[in-house]
């Protein structure tokens, strides 16, 4: 492995010092809560109403002031089929196809760090690329006043990847499918708000959360240096933003009869140098609508929905020069949706639906082996389906809140990919030959 552990060590030991509380999934610990009071499910990432507002406290609720290791740590193993075997080996260390990893081993060091400071700070192994690096990071300042004579929650975030911070967990950093196959095929085309930036870049936020219904946030992001990028062994793929790069974020949320209900709008803007050298730019500019509907009253029943639709102008001035692009000005829409039902925070179902749309480029979207496109398209879709089993899930559960498990099987159906059904990269592959069988054990303790 590859790695600065003089300078990943220096931001792992200074939070470390630094904290009074303990880390994921101990969050449980600190709020003297179970997994479940946070967790849709009885395990995360998705979060139910206490859980959103845990987060926009900025990680600080506990019931006790005693010192807490600050430690935890989460392990993935998977299993990953794909219905027609790859043209080449998925990855440097796997086959074309049928492959067994430990597909993250992550670290985390968070908690409530003052009484007005928390953090959420990642870590992680995989298998696969067999490298050590900085995940995601969010370090938060919250406080609480009063405004038009409401409670109003304030405060900061630090963090590495645009839309981490949200505390809906709705937007593409957080959205299902949660854990998915490193190695099989995905889309070749994805909006820069989908992944485009994380953990390339730093940037901070400002945000208010008005009596628990009017969320605002503004912030703005700068690429991390690729010197540093590469001592994380993060790549620095995105290019460099000139100036800096605007995110926003407005939602309003209600809480009617034990259902929780959110419609919002999110933005980012940013214009890029693709060869981190100043001169020509591509711009980017996602606006972005979502909703999230919770129904958790039932002791035995929980159903959620979520989903979202961004909308992204494209104006590829640079990639145009290089002959990367046969035209400066296109879009791109991305649609996401899914339900889920769980039964006593033990057993769970998901479906989930997504699609992209796009303009025509024979250049962007060039044929290629696997990852290309004939028709010159970046439209994609596919159905998702989960079932999945918490062992540990209920509140009374043995080891709460040490013993965290979860066993899944997900299938990815592909209904359209790069463009076509048939004969989609123009080597003969067909949209279905990249439907995936996807198994893991995901543990947290």
């Amino acid at each position: 492995m590859q790695i600065n552990i003089r300078r990943v060590g220096i931001f792992f030991l200074g939070i470390f010092l630094w904290q009074q509380a303990e880390a994921l999934p101990a969050y449980a610990r600190q709020t003297g809560m179970n997994c479940a009071g946070c967790h849709v499910g009885g395990m995360g990432p998705q979060l139910t109403p206490f859980g959103q507002s845990f987060k926009i406290g900025g990680y600080t609720l506990r019931n006790s002031s005693d010192f807490i290791l600050p430690l935890s740590a989460m392990l993935v193993a998977t299993y990953e089929h794909t219905a027609k075997d790859l043209p080449d080996p998925a990855g440097p260390h796997d086959k074309s196809n049928n492959n067994v990893n430990l597909q993250e081993a992550s670290l985390f060091v968070a908690g409530a760090l003052t009484e007005h400071v928390g953090s959420f700070a990642q870590m992680t192994y995989s298998d696969v690329d067999r490298l050590v690096v900085l995940d995601n990071v969010d370090i938060r300042y919250a406080n609480q006043t009063e405004w038009l004579g409401k409670g109003t929650t304030y405060g900061v975030s630090l963090n590495n990847n645009p839309g981490l911070q949200d505390p809906w967990n709705n937007l593409p950093a957080w959205r299902f499918t949660y854990t998915a196959s490193a190695l099989a095929p995905t889309p070749g085309a994805a909006t820069l708000i989908n992944g485009g930036l994380e953990q390339q870049v730093i940037g901070a936020s400002v945000y208010a959360y008005w009596n628990s219904n009017v969320y605002a946030e503004f912030g703005t992001y700068q690429s991390l240096s690729p010197t540093f990028l590469d001592d994380v062994n993060v790549g620095s793929d995105a290019g460099q933003i000139a100036h800096t790069a605007p995110y926003w974020r407005i939602a309003y949320n209600t809480d009617i009869n034990g259902q929780s209900i959110m419609v919002g709008l999110f933005g980012l803007r940013a214009d890029l140098y693709p060869d981190h050298h100043a001169g020509l730019q591509n711009h980017y500019d996602d606006v972005g609508i979502d909703t999230s509907y919770q129904y958790l009253m039932s002791g035995n029943h929980q159903v959620t929905f979520n989903g979202s639709y961004v909308h992204e102008k494209q104006k590829l001035d640079y990639s145009l020069a290089n002959g990367d692009a046969s035209r400066d000005s296109l879009y791109l829409n991305e649609l996401n949706f899914n339900i889920a039902y769980y039964f006593q925070n033990t057993y769970g179902f998901r479906l989930g639906y997504s699609r992209s749309t796009g303009s025509s480029d024979n250049i962007l979207y060039a044929p290629s082996p696997l990852d290309g496109s004939r028709s010159g398209k970046p439209d994609s879709s596919a159905y998702t389906f989960q079932v999945d089993w918490t062992p540990f899930g209920k509140q009374e559960s043995w080891g709460a809140p040490w013993a965290n498990i979860r066993v899944g099987v997900q299938y990815i159906d592909y209904l359209r990919f790069n463009g076509s059904s048939n004969n989609y990269d123009g080597f003969g592959r067909d949209a279905a030959d990249n439907n995936t069988l996807y198994l893991f054990v995901w543990t947290a303790i």
